[in-house]
Parts: C-alpha cells; sequence; structure tokens
C-alpha cells in the first residue's frame, strides 16, 4: 500500500509574476481552495496520509497555510463560521504527517529535483509524485490515481507516469512517449523525449504528473545528466526504464489540467465550477450575462 507523496512546489512560478512575489503560486485558488489543496485531497482518496511538500528558500506561506491558527479558528467560533474551514480540518484530520522540505540550492533546478531533496522522507517506500500546478480533473477524486496504483502493483513496476493525449502543437510543453513494441505489458514506455517539434515527437501523448514510483527512481535521477541546466524528470524516466519498467498509463474518465499560466488557470477554475453543484448556475450565469 502507497502511503507516501511528495509535491513539487519550489520553482519560481515567472508565469504569474508579480501576483505570487510574495507567496507561492500553489495557494492561488481554484474556486475556494488552493490548487494544492486538491491534490492533497486526491491523496487522501487512496489512502496517502504522509506528505512531503518541497518548496522554494525563503516562502513559508505554504507551511504556514497547513499548519493550524488557533487564533483564526477562535474567530470563527465566535462569529460562527467554522465551517468555512472545514475543508481544512478534513486535511488535518486525515494526514498523519506533513513534512515541509526547502529545495537545497545546491541540488539542480529542474522538475526531478524534489525528489532527490525528499530522499529522507521517502525511505525505502514507493510513493506518488506531484506538480504542484497540475490538476486531476475527473468526477470522483482520486480515481485516476487509484487506477495507477493497482497498475503499479500489477506488474511490478518502478514508475508508472499519467499521460495525456495533447495536440500536436502542445508536445512541446513536456514529454512525448515512445511506446515499447510488441510488450506483453499494457503501455510499457520505451522511452520519451522532453519538448520535442512535433515533426521529432514519437507520440502525442504527453507525460503529465501524477506519476508513481518505487524508489528506484533516486538513483535513476543521480545518474541522470543536467540538460540545459535543468535535471528532467523525463531523462530520469529514461534511465530509470533502461533497466525497469516504466508505464506510461493514459488519463481514463479524468483530464489533465495545469495552472502553471494565467489563461490555463482560468480554464480550470471554469471547469471545476461548472463541475460543482455549489457554483455550477452561477458560472452558467455569468457566462451568459457577459455578451462578449
Amino acid at each position: 500500500m502507497i502511503t507516501k507523496a511528495v509535491i513539487a512546489a519550489a520553482g519560481w512560478s515567472t508565469r504569474f509574476l508579480p501576483a505570487v512575489k510574495s507567496y507561492a503560486k500553489h495557494l492561488v485558488p481554484i474556486l475556494d481552495k488552493p490548487q494544492i489543496q486538491y491534490i492533497i485531497e486526491e491523496c487522501i482518496a487512496v489512502g496517502i496520509n504522509q506528505i512531503c511538500i518541497v518548496y522554494r528558500d525563503g516562502d513559508e506561506t505554504l507551511k504556514n497555510y497547513f499548519s493550524p491558527d488557533p487564533q483564526l479558528e477562535e474567530y470563527l467560533q465566535k462569529t460562527g463560521k467554522t465551517d468555512r474551514i472545514d475543508s481544512l480540518r478534513y486535511i488535518w484530520q486525515n494526514v498523519n504527517h506533513f513534512e515541509f522540505i526547502t529545495q537545497p540550492q545546491n541540488l539542480p533546478y529542474g522538475n526531478g529535483t524534489p525528489i532527490l531533496a525528499s530522499e529522507t522522507f521517502i525511505g525505502q517506500d514507493s510513493f506518488a509524485y506531484f506538480y504542484g500546478d497540475d490538476l486531476t480533473f475527473e468526477k470522483t477524486t482520486g480515481d485516476y490515481l487509484k487506477q495507477m496504483i493497482q497498475v503499479f502493483n500489477q506488474y511490478s513496476a518502478d514508475g508508472v507516469a499519467a499521460t495525456e493525449k495533447v495536440q500536436p502543437e502542445d508536445i512541446r510543453k513536456g514529454g512525448s512517449v515512445k511506446y515499447t513494441e510488441n510488450s506483453q505489458v499494457p503501455f510499457q514506455m520505451d522511452y520519451a523525449i522532453e519538448k520535442p517539434e512535433p515533426k521529432d515527437a514519437p507520440s502525442f501523448n504527453m507525460l503529465v504528473s501524477p506519476f508513481v514510483f518505487s524508489p528506484q527512481i533516486i538513483p535513476a535521477l543521480k545518474n541522470t545528466a543536467i540538460a540545459k541546466g535543468e535535471l528532467w524528470l523525463t531523462d530520469a524516466l529514461n534511465t530509470l526504464a533502461k533497466d525497469h519498467l516504466v508505464i506510461a498509463q493514459p488519463m481514463t474518465d479524468a483530464k489533465w489540467l495545469t495552472t502553471g499560466d494565467p489563461i490555463a488557470f482560468i480554464k480550470s477554475n471554469l471547469l471545476y465550477g461548472l463541475q460543482s453543484d455549489k457554483y455550477r448556475e452561477q458560472i452558467i450565469q455569468l457566462i451568459h450575462s457577459l455578451n462578449i
């Protein structure tokens, strides 16, 4: 059973500057909750109760958000508004251990680095890994991650990566997967190319978050060369796939969303809002009233 997760939240989020200059972009809300909270709720839904957040040096806002605030709770009690933080209480009740790790400056920049930063937290356990600005949009929270874990266990894999079918022009944004031909394991990854031109892409299946890894990903990362000044998780997956089983599992009954730029952030808010019983009608009315 997988009970640990690592969430990468150490980047500078330059596409959201200056808005997030003084706090983590992962606290920007989708509807009425920070986007990173959806990831943690996804973890809880599959039984993960130990969560490590790797954050940027000097930014304590994520740690502050997920820590109880007695003064705030006293105020909410007095004003009859305790329900305003029910979703946070749900997290405090279901996460046994939060660990907050500053990404060391001696490690290279890159989307694989938070795993190295959390090596002690991971230990010898398998774990789920998330980019802090990726979301799994699905009808029932945790269904796709549960499927990934089942595949991971069924085939004794050392890595399962989510993939999303994208338009050719969008494959430049991530890793393009080449599947192993005639494999007895469905969706076995042969290799992936990071941010290729469409004409060079082996497929338009793009690697996205989440991932499920065994501890074997750590030596794979340590044996992966720095490319263009960064430690790319795609390159580490290639290293891992040489001697271990890596599966690139297409998203089914789910959709990958990113909040990495303002337009994608707006799209995510709209989709979550239209799925919400609380906000759906208000959002539909708002869209109709704009007359744009």
